[in-house]
């Protein structure tokens, strides 16, 4: 397990990061406003999961293995863009009362799906993983995978109260739209935005060197 000092560290800088806007907040509030806390919630399990299995590819010297074939960037880079573009199409050609009948547990676990894929796609995410958990792992008490896996597993539950929270209070503020006479339309061009907008920050999305 990691030194108290390099824990303490750990949970201060995720923090940090996770309350800088980003991909994964605007998965989540997207989500949210367009169909409810629910898929907030079930948008913020899809990240969480997606995090404890980049944990996993890390630890185990996977993540590297797939980073040092120079297509994979790219590869991910673009399966992501054409995935959240296609999201964004499902969107606008779905009616919005449609999409409210149909949040029901399977529309649930697809949304899920869509918050692990979008991470997994996103090659900046597995490359964050493999430079930011071995910042706060000391090897001196050895166990190096197991501290690994325990660092990510806490940015896992970090980032899943973090995102909960946040799609809860994205929900609320969908209601006070509605109730001030907002159409629920609105909200599905909203999120259609967001993840088209997703796509494009991939598609322009620089390896790093």
């Amino acid at each position: 397990m990691p030194d108290t000092a390099n824990l303490y560290l750990f949970v201060v800088a995720v923090v940090l990061l996770l309350i800088v806007p980003g991909p994964n907040m605007a998965f989540v509030t997207s989500h949210a406003l367009a169909h409810g806390w629910r898929a907030g919630v079930a948008a913020a399990l899809g990240i969480s999961f997606s995090d404890m299995l980049m944990t996993m590819m890390v630890s185990a010297g996977i993540g590297a293995l797939v980073m040092s074939w120079a297509p994979a960037f790219d590869v991910l880079r673009l399966a992501g863009a054409g995935y959240l573009l296609w999201l964004a199409w499902q969107a606008l050609r779905t009616p919005a009362a449609t999409q409210d009948n149909q949040l029901q547990a399977a529309s649930l676990w697809k949304i899920f799906c869509r918050g692990a894929l979008n991470s997994l796609l996103n090659p900046k995410a597995l490359l964050f993983f493999m430079v930011f958990l071995p910042q706060f792992v000391n090897v001196k008490a050895g166990g190096v995978s197991l501290q690994l896996i325990f660092l990510g597993a806490l940015l896992a539950l970090i980032a899943l109260v973090f995102h909960t929270l946040l799609g809860v209070c994205a929900a609320q503020l969908r209601t006070k739209l509605a109730n001030g006479g907002i159409s629920r339309r609105l909200g599905t061009y909203g999120f259609a935005g967001v993840m088209a907008a997703l796509a494009a920050r991939l598609l322009f999305l620089d390896r790093p060197l």
